[in-house]
């Protein structure tokens, strides 16, 4: 288990407001161990840039306290809190030589000469551009020049490392290799890093652990297997990878952590309990598409729903069928690309189904069928 007494890096109750009305950070609390790979994921405009921020000690902090091994960095200028960083947009200085670039950070601390070039003939070779020392930025690729900015931001060997989207302008293939790069440099040197993106496929393959923003706050924070496969709420279930989100009737508790409920058109389900209450007045079931099946008549599911086959999406390895539920609304299934993937036809019915354990049940404040204005 993670340790909290004597975490590393501690946010207690931190706030940050720009017009003293609304909050856009609300009551915010995480701890991270030594060595840890922490990725604040959320939307756009949910919070996670501004903790970044506060952290770094470019915004202040409106109330709470933000403490490095039990030490207040609130009042510490940025300068001084030894924290090294990485932007999307490299900040590489364009007139100097990627060699140049590596010392700096040194030079600034006034480290002696033989050191610094020993330290910036250790990192080049640790990118992997040695043979490139004496070219400037503009004379890079995308990928290589955050390489340098990465190395850059380490070099002086910081208590922290904060990448703020780094890999952003880049495309995928590129992305993927630096994902890699960034995660090989992390496992040898064992920085601690708070890593900020929207992208939850990055934040699933690189991080130790991972807190889901929405408004300010934090909904959930787990390891990546956690959050895909025990979301606390219909908003994690529904950001973090793909989900079919089924909109149903009031859950029913049996005191086993399970829920039963129905479909508009009274189809029975069965899931596991997310969040209801005994007191939730509707619900919605999340599926994985991955764990829903086309029902063959020799396989038997704890639910089993009427539905129309509306389109098939070839993506390669695998298959999306898009359906129109009995009862009102859409779901996806995701099956394997191999000789037992089904050839349906466009209006097609077939039932759909899966095990009750893959399923959760969340309250939710949508519209029901039945309910009075």
């Amino acid at each position: 288990m993670p340790n909290t007494e004597n975490a590393f890096l501690k946010f207690s109750n931190v706030r940050k407001t720009y017009d003293q009305k609304s909050l856009v950070v609300d009551d915010f609390n995480l701890t991270v161990n030594q060595g840890e790979f922490i990725t604040l994921l959320g939307p756009s405009g949910s919070g996670k840039t501004t903790v970044l921020m506060m952290l770094a000690g470019f915004e202040n902090v409106t109330g709470g306290q933000i403490t490095i091994n039990g030490s207040p960095i609130t009042q510490i200028p940025p300068h001084k809190r030894n924290i090294g960083m990485v932007f999307q947009n490299y900040a590489l200085f364009p007139h100097m030589t990627v060699a140049e670039n590596l010392a700096y950070p040194l030079k600034v601390r006034s480290l002696p000469k033989p050191e610094i070039r020993h330290r910036v003939i250790e990192f080049l070779r640790l990118i992997e551009l040695e043979p490139f020392a004496n070219r400037h930025p503009g004379q890079l690729s995308g990928g290589q020049r955050q390489r340098v900015a990465l190395a850059r931001a380490l070099i002086f060997e910081p208590t922290l490392v904060l990448m703020d989207e780094p890999l952003g302008a880049l495309d995928k293939k590129l992305r993927e290799q630096m994902q890699f790069e960034i995660t090989r440099l992390h496992r040898r040197l064992g920085f601690t890093v708070i890593y900020v993106t929207h992208d939850q496929s990055e934040a699933l393959t690189m991080s130790s652990r991972i807190a889901v923003f929405n408004s300010g706050k934090v909904q959930q924070y787990a390891t990546p297997d956690a959050l895909y496969e025990q979301p606390a709420n219909a908003f994690v279930a529904s950001f973090i990878g793909e989900n079919n989100l089924i909109t149903a009737g009031r859950p029913v508790l049996d005191g086993r952590d399970t829920v039963t409920t129905t479909l508009p058109d009274g189809t029975p389900l069965v899931a596991r309990n997310g969040d209801c209450s005994a007191t939730s007045r509707r619900c919605v079931v999340s599926i994985r598409p991955e764990k829903l099946a086309i029902v063959r008549e020799s396989r038997q599911f704890d639910n089993q729903v009427a539905a129309s086959f509306m389109a098939r999406h070839y993506v390669g390895d695998f298959i999306r069928y898009y359906f129109q539920l009995a009862g009102g609304g859409r779901v996806v299934v995701k099956l394997l690309n191999d000789a037992r993937a089904p050839k349906l036809q466009e209006g097609q019915f077939a039932n759909l189904g899966w095990m009750a354990r893959d399923s959760y049940a969340f309250q939710s404040d949508a519209p029901n069928q039945g309910d009075q204005a």
